[in-house]
């Protein structure tokens, strides 16, 4: 074996299924000098890629971590390591059925072959499982299970050939040296390593590591019990590893699957069971590995129980026992998506942690393709690590939110359910008054957020049936009719919005107006006082953010982005700043509280709170300026997201409470009622064909595809400049579409109101499929009250872009007409946007 060299352009720590990945990729994309170690010895170090069951179901209701798997797929077929079983994953309960009905949208808006089957489809192929107990499955047929430390020592040996890298086992990192923020040494039990890029993809480990440079990758190894049990007869007269579908009893967060003449029986219904890095054995304390703890006998029993139950004459055959059972170690991060990218806190010191095993090649490709070129064809912005805010990283937070999640991974998740544990660490000036209000609140990025008012229930009588209500538990789920009698009172009167969770930082500095025009797409160079609404891209043209700039002084440029995908913002401005130190950021998140006021009544609210000239004249649209309200400083932005007269007010966070009260107090006389996000993000921008960030726009989008082009691109050079330029000229390959439901009646005579995600068909139910050969499916869903009608976006091929186009939407299983309203940025409600003015 090699010995540790002194010097590498890149070290990559880990040789597990995501080293392996990496290194490979990265040597196939041109890079050399890759120095790849591990603790372990090759070609199974320890980690998790050494006792993972190793099977892939493809379909999620991520398309981001549909996207990898499906990469990663089709990488190990490639390499010869998989093998095509099919998979069932069965109900026992009617709620469950209803879930796999999801999970059938799902997999048409991604492409996936599947099918909801009957009981005897799965015994006709699982002979020994109790039809019975189920009430039907979802059948995969491309489900398959790989050999992942084959696929691994493939994968080295590409880079290896290649003369790319230099591996080296056996050897530990004992610390990670940083000089000046940037990454510079890696130290071992062989030696030091002086490189300039460390990538930390070690699994379990990985927040150890990093705890070594003063960076933070918040993940925490957990318990994944699993048992093998065998000889089973019916197993043991087959060749090969598998030749039976794998089953996933998904009421009992229980999964069997082959292996030889054993069953293997997987659990997630067990308590969570959580670990230190720290704390993990070293290979020389470890009985089996480091990652196979002790078994817990007393934590399977009852999924045991229930494993019998559905495959008696298998698992209770005679003469099968248990042979194998472990507590096997896995990586969960508090949101449930891996963690990616460069670390926010150190440059240079990567993440590639919280991989499994269905998406390490993909994830490998992603990442390598981020770091050559800045950008991966797969988005994967929902897994980039600089999402985390500082209190997202903290221990107590990562261990309270994967101990709830743990029991979720078969569970039934709700696209809108809140978390339980870790509550009310971020909390705007307002809310005691918000809490007296009966705000019910809804978490994001740790803020306390209004979803509804529950003391504006007394609109709904006001309004009757224009507030659309849902007659089914699932549609109505974390909803309320509140929202949509909120957001009339708001058109008719005014509304005041809570929207502390926004992001905000400052571009300072001589060379701030150089900087902030080299990010964003809009011209920046404008006078003090304006606001500009702009796209931010990546090299390749596609959507790295959508947020407001405003110009405050000649030096100074404020930025206020959305609260979830804020730090991800700020480290890319960061990341774009001119080297030589003549613009800064300064993080202004908790230092100001935002207030929406919006409606025809705004302007009077707020006249009566200052003496400036709030009149369309005195204060323009798209434009800012510092008011006095009752003695306070406040800076105004003349801007809507609701397609609304008003403003957002920035408060100095100690002052939010009493302007909040001012508002209110002043906006009584008119009608003003307190507005949730319910409003703010889903029924106001719907009906103005708003596109939001993470589901309309993302790194696979382009602003023509959005239609989001403006007649001229200015001529300053930005990122992603050059490929905007060409995808101007260019015919777009889908268009981002409005749509509205024309009839919600299902069969059960009940009325069904889509929530997102779901497949766009022709009218009989054909398949659509766009330039890019992606299905189009539904971004952002939500009540157009306004209107009366239920709104859809969604990306359509162009020659089914047309006004009156006539298509059909599937929800659960059943066809549901809608008609495209709006094939560019015209809104449905109040085209001419006269509203705003």
């Amino acid at each position: 074996m090699a010995s540790v060299p002194s010097r590498a352009r890149i070290v990559v720590i880990g040789a597990g299924i995501v080293g392996n990945s990496l290194v490979h990729h990265l040597a196939l994309l041109g890079w050399r000098d890759i120095v790849q170690i591990d603790k372990g010895a090759l070609p199974n170090p320890g980690g998790s890629t050494g006792h993972a069951s190793n099977f892939i179901f493809p379909v999620d209701h991520s398309r981001e971590l549909t996207d990898l798997t499906l990469d990663s797929m089709r990488q190990y077929k490639e390499m010869g390591v998989f093998i095509e079983s099919g998979g069932y994953e069965v109900a026992r309960t009617e709620e469950r059925m209803e879930e796999l009905r999801r999970r059938m949208s799902s997999a048409r808006a991604w492409g996936i072959e599947a099918e909801l089957v009957s009981p005897d489809h799965v015994v006709a192929r699982v002979p020994f499982l109790d039809k019975d107990k189920i009430l039907g499955a979802f059948w995969t047929p491309s489900v398959g299970v790989v050999d992942s430390l084959r696929a691994g020592t493939i994968m080295r040996g590409t880079a290896l050939a290649l003369g790319a890298l230099t591996v080296v086992p056996t050897v530990e990192v004992t610390g990670l040296d940083v000089e000046q923020g940037r990454i510079r040494r890696v130290r071992t039990s062989g030696g030091d390593i002086e490189a300039d890029t460390v990538v930390i993809a070690c699994g379990v480990w990985s927040p150890k590591l990093a705890a070594m440079a003063g960076a933070a990758i918040p993940l925490t190894p957990a318990v994944h019990q699993m048992i093998s049990v065998g000889p089973i007869p019916q197993l043991a007269e087959r060749e090969g590893e598998i030749s039976f579908p794998i089953v996933r009893d998904m009421d009992t967060f229980c999964y069997e699957r082959q292996h030889g003449a054993d069953i293997e029986v997987g659990s997630y219904a067990h308590r969570a069971i959580l670990h230190d890095p720290a704390d993990i054995p070293s290979i020389e304390q470890a009985k089996l590995s480091p990652t196979e703890m002790p078994f817990t006998e007393d934590d399977f029993d009852p999924q045991l129980e229930q494993a019998l139950e559905l495959m008696p004459d298998a698992l209770g055959a005679d003469g099968a026992e248990i042979r194998y059972s472990i507590n096997g170690l896995l990586s969960l991060t508090p949101d449930g998506a891996p963690i990616l990218g460069e670390t926010p806190e150190v440059k240079g010191l990567w993440s590639a942690a919280a991989v499994w095993i269905k998406e390490g090649p993909g994830v490998g490709r992603a990442v390598a393709e981020w770091m050559t070129h800045g950008h991966s064809e797969i988005d994967v912005h929902h897994s980039d690590i600089a999402r985390f805010y500082p209190h997202q990283r903290a221990r107590g937070h990562v261990r309270s939110r994967t101990a709830e999640a743990f029991n979720k991974t078969y569970g039934i998740v709700h696209p809108s359910e809140q978390w339980a544990g870790e509550r009310g660490k971020r909390l705007a000036p307002m809310h005691a008054a918000e809490r007296d209000a009966g705000a019910v609140f809804f978490e994001t990025a740790g803020w306390e957020r209004p979803m509804w008012y529950a003391g504006n229930e007394g609109l709904l009588a006001e309004y009757g049936g224009a507030v659309m209500p849902r007659e089914h538990e699932w549609d109505a789920r974390w909803w309320s009719p509140i929202i949509n009698a909120e957001h009339l009172a708001m058109r008719e009167r005014a509304g005041i919005v809570d929207l502390s969770a926004f992001a905000m930082f400052d571009v300072v500095g001589p060379g701030a107006m150089a900087a902030v025009q080299g990010i964003v797409v809009a011209q920046a160079d404008v006078a003090e006082g304006r606001v500009v609404y702009t796209p931010v891209l990546d090299g390749r043209g596609g959507f790295r953010s959508d947020l407001t700039v405003m110009r405050l002084a000649h030096d100074r440029y404020r930025v206020v982005t959305g609260g979830a995908h804020g730090m991800a913002d700020l480290k890319w401005f960061s990341d774009h700043l001119p080297a030589d130190g003549t613009a800064q950021i300064v993080d202004l998140t908790s230092a100001f509280t935002t207030i929406g006021l919006w409606g025809p009544r705004a302007r009077d609210i707020l006249g009566h709170l200052t003496d400036d000239d709030v009149s369309d004249a005195g204060f323009g649209f798209l434009t800012s300026r510092a008011l006095e309200v009752d003695s306070i400083a406040v800076l105004a932005s003349r801007i809507s997201y609701v397609g609304e007269l008003g403003w957002e007010l920035y408060v100095p966070m100690e002052q939010g409470a009493r302007v909040w009260q001012l508002l209110h107090e002043a906006g009584r006389p008119h009608g003003a009622v307190p507005v949730g996000i319910g409003v703010y993000g889903t029924t106001g921008r719907l009906e103005k064909g708003y596109r939001a960030y993470g589901t309309e726009l993302d790194g696979e989008r382009s602003i023509v595809e959005a239609a989001m082009q403006r007649p001229k691109v200015k001529t300053a050079e930005f990122v992603g400049r050059e490929a905007y330029v060409a995808q101007r000229s260019a015919a777009p390959q889908a268009v981002l579409c409005t749509m509205t439901v024309d009839d919600h009646m299902s069969a059960s005579g009940v009325r069904r109101y889509m929530l997102g995600g779901e497949p766009i068909l022709t009218r009989d139910g054909g398949v659509l499929t766009d330039g890019h050969g992606h299905h189009p499916y539904v971004t952002s869903a939500g009540s157009a009250p306004s209107l009366g009608k239920h709104v859809l976006m969604a990306y359509l091929p162009p020659d089914q872009a047309v006004v009156g186009n006539r298509l059909a939407v599937s929800y659960m299983e059943e066809l549901y007409p809608v008609t495209v309203g709006s094939v560019d940025t015209t809104p449905l409600f109040d085209p001419a946007n006269e509203r705003v003015r």
